[in-house]
C-alpha cells in the first residue's frame, strides 16, 4: 500500500500564495507521475498540474503562470507553489501518485490523498 499526505492548505487573501506538499510513503518502487486535483462542492474533481519523475510539468489552463509544480524524487514528495491566488482556486486539492510498487510488478497503480482545503478570500 501507498500513503499519500498532504499539507501546506490554508486560508488566504486574493494575491497571495501558498504552498502544498504532498509526501508518499509505503510500497514505492518508483513513481511514474505525481498530480494535484482541484475539488469544489457540486463539481467534479478538476486536474490542476502534473509532473513525472523526470521533472516535466503539466499545467491547466486556469494557473498557467501562477503555479509551479516541482518533485523531490529522493523524498517522494511533491510540491505546488501556488502565486497570485484567486477566489476561484477555492478548493479541496488532492494530491494523487500514480506508481510502481515493486520491481518484480510492472503495473502501474494509482493513489489518492485525503486533501487539504485552500480557501482564497477577497
Amino acid at each position: 500500500q501507498v500513503q499519500l499526505v498532504e499539507s501546506g492548505g490554508g486560508s488566504v487573501q486574493a494575491g497571495g500564495s501558498l504552498r502544498l506538499s504532498c509526501a508518499a510513503s509505503g510500497s514505492i518502487f518508483s513513481i511514474a507521475l505525481m498530480a494535484w486535483y482541484r475539488q469544489v462542492p457540486g463539481q467534479d474533481r478538476a486536474w490542476v498540474a502534473n509532473i513525472d519523475h523526470g521533472g516535466t510539468g503539466d499545467y491547466a489552463g486556469s494557473v498557467v503562470g501562477r503555479f509551479a509544480i516541482s518533485i523531490d524524487n529522493a523524498k517522494n514528495t511533491v510540491y505546488l507553489q501556488m502565486n497570485d491566488l484567486k477566489l476561484e482556486d477555492t478548493g479541496v486539492y488532492y494530491c494523487n501518485a500514480v506508481v510502481q510498487t515493486s520491481a518484480a510488478n510492472t503495473r502501474l497503480y494509482e493513489y489518492w490523498g485525503l486533501g487539504t482545503q485552500v480557501t482564497v478570500s477577497s
